[in-house]
């Protein structure tokens, strides 16, 4: 394993004790919330502060960005750049529901090159390295293989923090269900990525990401021979938060669905 994904690893981990613990003892935790339903519990600080703090300790000179911490670090255009959610299915965890993840990535130069998604509860350990492929444990992945649309399950999200593209939503929505098998969302984006990584889900489209919803699972599903995009099939989902992901022969089909339905306001 590539020593800075070591230590993405071990800071995930850390973090899914923190989660796992808190868990017990839902009905005690401070929460507050940042938007209309968009929460923050206190454990999502001390996960992050986990996470940021063994980074730290091993690479004290790169710069950080997290969900709830911001930037840390002063450089415009680091070298090296952790993207962090150490909560991602905070509504969900405060439920007790259980589909929630840890998603940390490493960006070099501006490019990806470490992941880890962390599935705490189920003990899932998504990883991946650039060139060297993505690992669910210590197996391999692979995307799916099927090529009709109808046979495919698909995940998303559907806009909460803001409904600005609802319509636009719900029309992609409408035109995907009539083709597909089934549609799944449950609510962890991080999570959903790393499923269309492992073959669980055939392809998945969301707008209005964070850049730490995305990025880990991002570099998963192209290591695991997928395809990722924004919804115009260009790479600046990073920048716009609107992503669609599949397999290579599902991909061009969702991308060809969503086509029709954008706006000015989403392709701006």
């Amino acid at each position: 394993m590539h020593p800075m994904l070591n230590i993405a690893v071990k800071a995930a981990r850390c973090a899914g004790g923190i989660i796992n613990h808190a868990a017990q003892n839902l009905d005690i935790l401070h929460v507050s919330r940042k938007s209309h339903s968009d929460f923050v519990s206190e454990v999502d600080s001390k996960a992050e502060d986990a996470i940021i703090n063994i980074i730290l300790e091993a690479y004290p000179k790169h710069s950080i960005l997290a969900e709830e911490s911001g930037v840390i670090g002063n450089e415009k255009e680091p070298e090296y750049q952790w993207i962090i959610d150490p909560l991602d299915g905070t509504t969900n965890f405060l439920h007790g529901f259980p589909q929630y993840s840890i998603s940390i990535a490493l960006k070099h130069r501006g490019i990806l090159t470490q992941a880890v998604i962390y599935d705490s509860i189920g003990n899932e350990l998504f990883t991946a390295s650039r060139g060297r492929g993505a690992y669910l444990n210590d197996h391999r992945l692979r995307v799916s293989k099927r090529s009709q649309l109808s046979e495919c399950l698909i995940g998303t999200g559907i806009p909460f923090r803001d409904l600005t593209h609802i319509e636009s939503y719900l029309s992609m929505l409408k035109d995907i269900l009539s083709r597909v098998a089934g549609i799944r969302r449950p609510g962890s984006a991080a999570l959903d990525l790393a499923y269309v990584a492992a073959g669980r889900y055939d392809g998945f489209w969301e707008l209005q990401l964070e850049p730490w919803d995305m990025a880990a699972g991002c570099l998963l599903i192209t290591e695991a021979g997928g395809l990722v995009s924004d919804l115009e099939g260009n790479e600046n989902y990073m920048n716009s938060g609107h992503i669609i992901a599949g397999n290579p022969k599902i991909f061009g089909q969702l991308l060809k669905i969503i086509s029709p339905h954008l706006t000015k306001k989403l392709i701006a």
